[in-house]
């Protein structure tokens, strides 16, 4: 058998395979969704951190931004 048949027989048995396989996953959508909700959600948990380490920061006897010109 010649190398061109043989990948032909492999080419189309693949094919048929594809076409018969009916369950081709989850639209890319709700994917999206999903990561754009993580994302939103991470943004809120960082920022509530950072408002809370700030706060924590101000509190401190004696604090001085280390980073506001004098």
């Amino acid at each position: 058998m010649s190398i061109l048949s043989y990948l032909h027989v492999v080419l189309t048995t693949r094919l048929a395979e594809l076409r018969r396989d009916g369950e081709r996953g989850d639209s890319p959508v709700p994917t999206a969704v999903i990561i754009f909700g993580l994302v939103f959600v991470a943004t809120i948990v960082t920022g509530l951190a950072l408002s809370k380490a700030n706060d924590w920061m101000t509190n401190i006897p004696g604090h001085e931004n280390p980073t506001a010109p004098k």
